[in-house]
């Protein structure tokens, strides 16, 4: 495991935040930290950092560099800061951090209704709406602008991409990816590890691991027949 240069601890105000990943949904995550009053972005780490630098006052270093980091800041949190589902679980399971380690991030322009129920690792990200009674499971992406209305249930993985519109009571199961603009009719039921095109209105159930698209969505590939999860 690499060392710290530098033995002092990251600079930090409020509660501490590091991330995995380093590329372009990190990004959209580090402005959302900054923007949080009660959270700071203390490290990024991600493999394509051979060495370890401090810039800021923020570490950054590759992601074996995250079990120094719990040991010295026992008390920072985390997130996955990943887009690509797949990729997203797959580095949770190589951390191994128990649940309560990751920390769950809401923007402050996004409105989130009291009786919702938003898993540990998942974001709400700018103007998005979560309205009552939805649950949002772990690691979930809640993107810019997107809207899940009352009762849906959202599984752990799910990435809901800007703009993506999901009616009351509508179903996602685990690792499914919502793309931008999408809208989903009342009480539909999406399969795991599915991706629903950009621009696509589901009006009847999906099935697991397939593609969708189009106005009204249809599938037009099984996942598994590509290599896919």
């Amino acid at each position: 495991m690499p060392q710290l240069k530098n033995s002092k601890e990251p600079i930090c105000k409020e509660q501490p935040i590091g991330l995995i990943g380093a590329g372009g949904h990190s990004k959209v995550i580090q402005e959302m930290i900054a923007a949080h009053p009660d959270y700071s972005l203390c490290a990024v780490l991600d493999d394509q950092f051979e060495e370890t630098t401090t810039k800021s006052s923020i570490l950054y270093g590759p992601i074996s560099m995250s079990q120094e980091l719990r040991e010295t800041i026992p008390h920072m949190k985390w997130l996955i800061a990943i887009g690509q589902n797949e990729s997203r679980q797959l580095v949770k399971e190589r951390l191994a951090f128990g649940n309560t380690a990751f920390a769950t991030l809401i923007h402050p322009r996004a409105v989130v209704s009291p009786s919702a129920i938003i898993g540990r690792g998942a974001v709400v990200m700018a103007t998005a709406v979560v309205q009552a009674d939805a649950a949002i499971g772990e690691h979930a992406i809640i993107n810019t602008g997107s809207i899940v209305e009352h009762d849906c249930i959202l599984e752990s993985f799910v990435h809901l991409s800007p703009g993506a519109v999901l009616t009351g009571c509508v179903s996602v199961r685990k690792g499914t990816h919502i793309g931008a603009g999408a809208v989903v009719i009342p009480g539909t039921s999406i399969g795991s590890w599915t991706i629903i095109g950009a621009g696509a209105t589901v009006t009847k159930d999906i099935h697991d691991q397939k593609v969708a698209v189009g106005i009204p969505a249809r599938e037009i590939k099984d996942r598994r027949e590509g290599g896919g999860k």
